[in-house]
C-alpha cells in the first residue's frame, strides 16, 4: 500500500464477526498480587481465541482512573455483574488506553478480584483505532456484546454522558 493511500476504519456493527487477532495486555489477578501496590506480570491476552463461543460483554473507557469512567460508568458494571451474569454473559471486560499495571490497580482499587470483570490495556488503542472507535489517541467510550463470535451489540458514546454504553443499557439488550 502506497504511503499516501487511507487505511478504511470500519465500524463494529451488530451482525459481524469479532475480529481476528484482537489482543489486549493483562494482568491477571492472583492472590500474590492482590495489594494495590503489587505490580504482576502483564500478559498478551487473546481476546479473539478467549471471547469464541461466549458471550462477552467488552466496553471501553477514556481511562482508568478518571471521573467519569470511575464515578459513571465502572460502578454501573460492578453493580450489575449479578444481573449481567443471570443473562448469560460469560466475560465482562473493561478495556482503556492505559497500560495494563494502571488497569489492574484500577480493578484492585474497585474491589475486584479474580475474573470476575477483566482489566485490559488497549496498547496504543490499537483495537479501538482498528473500528474507528477513538477519542483522539484515547480510545472512545463504547459497548460490545459478542455472542459466540457474533456481534449482537456495539454502541459509541454520542457525547460525554454515559448512556448506550452503560450497564443498563447492554442489560436492556440481552
Amino acid at each position: 500500500m502506497a504511503n499516501n493511500q487511507k487505511v478504511e476504519l470500519s465500524t463494529l456493527k451488530v451482525g459481524d464477526s469479532f475480529p481476528a487477532g484482537v489482543t489486549f495486555s493483562y494482568v491477571p489477578y492472583t492472590p500474590e498480587n492482590s495489594d494495590i501496590t503489587s505490580c504482576g506480570i502483564p500478559t498478551s491476552y487473546d481476546a479473539s481465541k478467549e471471547f469464541a463461543g461466549k458471550r462477552v460483554v467488552l466496553f471501553s473507557v477514556p481511562g482508568a482512573f478518571t471521573p467519569g469512567c470511575s464515578a459513571r460508568h465502572l460502578p454501573g458494571y460492578i453493580q450489575n455483574l449479578p444481573a449481567l451474569k443471570s443473562k448469560g454473559v460469560d466475560i465482562v471486560a473493561v478495556i482503556a488506553y492505559n497500560d495494563a499495571w494502571v488497569m489492574s490497580a484500577w480493578g484492585k482499587a474497585n474491589g475486584i478480584k479474580g475474573d470476575d470483570i477483566l482489566f485490559l490495556s488497549d496498547p496504543e488503542a490499537k483495537f479501538s483505532k482498528s473500528i474507528g472507535w477513538t477519542n483522539g489517541e484515547r480510545t472512545a467510550r463504547y459497548a460490545v456484546v459478542i455472542d459466540n463470535g457474533k456481534v449482537i451489540y456495539a454502541e459509541k458514546e454520542p457525547g460525554r454522558e454515559v448512556t448506550v454504553s452503560s450497564a443498563e443499557a447492554v442489560l436492556s439488550k440481552l
